[in-house]
């Protein structure tokens, strides 16, 4: 099968490699399509993402839908959870599986993602697609699920304003959902044109003002969105920092988070919600067809991770058994 692995920064290379073979509770999954995430563009650009660096050749891609194949599964299409927590630790065992001690997650440190032809997953994490949504819509359910977690901590309540800073495919999905969820305004910062016009197609409008917002997220990373969420943030209004800066540091005006007497909430990807997310999405309640904007196969797999890292669409897909 064909694989594509990191081998330091910029540095994607295909290899052939032998198809693996499914261990115990585990199943083979052909996999159909994977989304560009901006962690993957850490990994790409950077080498590595906060405190953790490529240590071996690495498979990139943790947003992933695939087909089942062999065994009373055969054939079954599916979104595959990324994330492996072990159910033994403490914050495992008080409900917070992303906080997850040991996790084991798809595409970082050891565990290889889904930008290869064939993957085995454990078949608890591997979840039935309705005909609704496309093998493409499964890959998106990923970020999805994030959205949905930072809404969770954004603790939004009806008929409240919120604000979204920056609108790749995360920060749109938070446009939707923040209207969805009951907010009578959903306010957009964002400095590409494009993604500010897909961000008011969603119902969003431009943020201009400060101290606008009830719930602020951020899904940049910058120092300058972080100053912007902040700005945007009424007094006494939660901000949940969704984005991942580059070289793991945030810094913020403490004098304006402290006058305003703000609550930052920090997001780590998602807890136990591929079920929401699917339900959502087949009942159409969420959109998420318009946010795939390019779509390669994975001989050009560097040209899809280019094309993501220069931000001229949305949400970059990689079909690893496409022609």
């Amino acid at each position: 099968m064909r694989v594509a692995r990191l081998h330091g920064a910029g540095d994607v290379r295909l290899h052939d490699e032998d198809q693996p073979s499914p261990g115990e509770g585990e199943q083979l999954v052909e996999v159909t399509s994977v989304g560009v995430c901006g962690s993957d563009l850490h990994w790409f650009t950077e080498g590595g993402i906060g405190d953790a660096a490529v240590a071996r050749p690495l498979v990139l891609g943790h947003e992933m839908a695939g087909v089942i194949r062999g065994g009373a599964d055969d054939g079954v299409r599916v979104a595959i959870d990324p994330a492996l927590p072990c159910g033994h630790c403490e914050p495992c065992e008080r409900g917070d599986p992303n906080l997850c001690l040991n996790i084991v997650f798809a595409g970082h440190g050891s565990c290889d993602g889904g930008l290869r032809q064939f993957l085995t997953w454990p078949a608890h994490r591997l979840h039935r697609l309705p005909d609704a949504l496309s093998d493409d819509d499964g890959a998106v359910l990923e970020p999805l699920g994030v959205a949905l977690h930072a809404m969770d901590l954004g603790h939004q309540r009806m008929a409240s304003t919120a604000a979204v800073v920056g609108c790749g495919p995360i920060g749109l999905l938070l446009v939707q959902l923040a209207r969805r969820h009951g907010a009578t305004r959903v306010l957009a910062a964002e400095p590409l044109p494009h993604r500010m016009a897909a961000a008011e197609k969603f119902g969003a409008e431009a943020a201009t003002g400060d101290g606008l917002a009830d719930v602020v997220y951020e899904v940049s990373g910058s120092e300058e969105a972080v100053d912007t969420a902040l700005r945007l943030a009424k007094p006494g209004a939660r901000v949940v920092l969704v984005g991942i800066p580059d070289g793991d540091r945030t810094s913020f005006s403490a004098a304006l988070a402290r006058r305003k007497g703000l609550t930052l909430v920090l997001a780590r990807r998602m807890g136990e919600v591929y079920p929401r997310a699917i339900d959502l999405a087949a009942r159409g309640l969420v959109d998420l067809a318009p946010l795939v904007s390019d779509v390669f196969p994975l001989d050009d797999v560097t040209g899809a991770l280019a094309t993501a890292a220069a931000r001229t669409g949305l949400k970059v897909i990689v079909r690893p058994n496409a022609t």
